[in-house]
């Protein structure tokens, strides 16, 4: 407890002398050590770790953010610094117990950050790196325009998906949202504000999209953007084998380089088994050419013929359909309830037999949740980003996106549910499924060296370079902080 008490005066003093203030009646930048600051900042989503920081701030500006990083990294004894989005990791990746929290997306300083600016001549739109998905969208459509490649929930900060990848079923054809980045700026660990991009700071550029926070804070992104569709075709079709599914799946995708005509928008698969795909349209198009064009392409498919569902919604309704399901669940109690989820690139050569062991083996019929599955192309993906793939021209996203409920059953509590996920990651170790986890989760750096592979003497040299203290994003476990004291002992 005395290392504590004292790591706190020591941020508190070294913050004040670099300008920032725990109170101001002005708009300006705003330490907290306030009881209920504390507590948010000590959970996230998966509700399976509670680590309280020492502090949180609530930054107006990248200046507040270069301040507080400065500060850590020239004081003495040290404090880590984690930057926090909408708080939807899984295991604790945004928390700190030696440290501020940094809350990017917090409601309180809102008003006061930097405000999206749209160019619809160069195509692109201007964000906080705190800033939302929902809050882009809504943004862009006041001109008609759109970011190119989503995730299905849009309450997630715009540097929290940076951060780790960014995916959906558009992903087959724009890439991931690590791949739709025309430029940032980056607070490194050395608290310096760099503006980086593939042509300047290149290096830096790479090593943030996807890094998981190791290198940097993004202060701002420049989203690629696109014409807007007025309207969606939504597709739902049912599969009795699994074979069948995924070989319509793999056609799907590989039609990524075709007219906007010959080929859908958006594919995606949950394990039932069915498939949901979607047609964009613009309010001008006429029905009857929507309707052949998704005619055209669902002749070419092998589902059941009777289990076609088929609406028509605006395009932000579908973009927005998982926050309606989110309030759905709010209003029964069953949001804020541990989530033991578990994210898995599968290769294509291997999704058989990862089928047969786990959907077929090791699941059966006892699931407590949604597990989506679909195919995704690997030249999407730069190579040159953190981000790491199966070495595979086509590899699978299986996500298990499950809820722990206290509803008396065995199979729905956190202890069986994180058990499965461990029966799972076993059996394709030991049956050679060279899996990658997405929203990875590893407690030694040994199990991170596998996890990044030939990328991670590339990963430890940027880690160096733009953290040489260690001291961004500590809750990944991925390395250990130079301070003085850290109460992190255990990896």
């Amino acid at each position: 407890m005395a290392s504590k008490l004292l790591l706190t005066f020591v941020i508190y003093h070294l913050i004040s002398t670099v300008g920032l203030t725990m109170e101001s009646p002005r708009p300006r930048p705003r330490l907290s050590n306030d009881a209920e600051d504390l507590q948010t900042a000590s959970l996230d989503f998966g509700r399976m770790s509670r680590v309280k920081p020492l502090a949180v701030l609530h930054p107006t500006s990248a200046e507040d953010v270069i301040s507080l990083v400065k500060a850590a990294y020239g004081s003495a004894r040290g404090f880590t610094v984690s930057a926090r989005g909408h708080g939807h990791s899984i295991n604790g990746q945004a928390q700190t117990a030696d440290g501020v929290v940094i809350e990017m997306s917090g409601v309180g300083s809102k008003s006061r950050r930097l405000k999206p600016i749209v160019s619809e001549d160069d195509g692109y739109v201007d964000v906080w790196g705190g800033e939302l998905w929902i809050d882009v969208l809504r943004t862009t459509l006041q001109y008609q325009m759109s970011p190119k490649s989503w995730t299905d929930y849009l309450y997630l900060s715009v540097g929290g998906t940076l951060s780790n990848g960014g995916i959906s079923g558009q992903a087959f054809n724009h890439g991931p949202q690590i791949n739709n980045v025309f430029e940032l700026d980056v607070v490194t660990g050395k608290g310096e504000l760099f503006t980086c991009s593939k042509q300047k700071n290149s290096d830096l550029f790479h090593g943030v999209l996807g890094g998981l926070g190791q290198f940097g804070i993004i202060t701002r992104a420049r989203i690629a953007l696109e014409p807007a569709p007025h309207r969606v075709r939504w597709i739902r079709v049912l599969y009795s084998n699994f074979s069948t599914f995924t070989k319509d799946q793999e056609y799907l995708i590989s039609l990524h380089g075709e007219a906007p005509s010959d080929k859908f928008d958006y594919v995606e698969g949950f394990v039932i088994v069915d498939e949901e795909i979607t047609k964009n349209y613009d309010a001008s198009t006429a029905s009857n050419v929507v309707d052949q064009q998704v005619d055209a392409l669902l002749k070419k498919l092998h589902f059941i013929p009777s289990t076609v569902f088929t609406t028509d919604i605006p395009y932000t309704d579908f973009l927005d359909r998982v926050h309606k399901a989110e309030l759905k669940l709010r209003a029964k109690d069953l949001w804020d309830v541990p989530h033991p989820w578990l994210n898995l690139f599968v290769p294509k050569s291997r999704i058989a037999d990862f089928d047969k062991g786990v959907f077929k083996g090791i699941l059966g019929n006892k699931t407590s949740g949604p597990i989506l599955i679909y195919p995704m192309n690997k030249n999407k993906w730069d190579y040159n980003n953190s981000a790491v793939t199966p070495d595979e021209d086509i590899f699978y996203l299986v996500a298990l996106l499950r809820s722990a409920l206290d509803t008396g059953e065995e199979t729905q509590t956190l202890e069986y549910l994180s058990n499965q996920n461990r029966r799972i990651l076993r059996f394709c170790d030991e049956a050679g499924i060279k899996v990658k986890q997405y929203l990875p989760e590893y407690n030694t750096q040994e199990e991170w060296k596998g996890h990044f592979g030939d990328k991670w003497e590339l990963f430890l040299k940027r880690k160096m370079e733009f953290d040489p203290k260690r001291i961004l994003a500590t809750g990944q476990r991925i390395f250990r902080p130079s301070l003085v004291s850290s109460t992190r002992s255990s990896w």
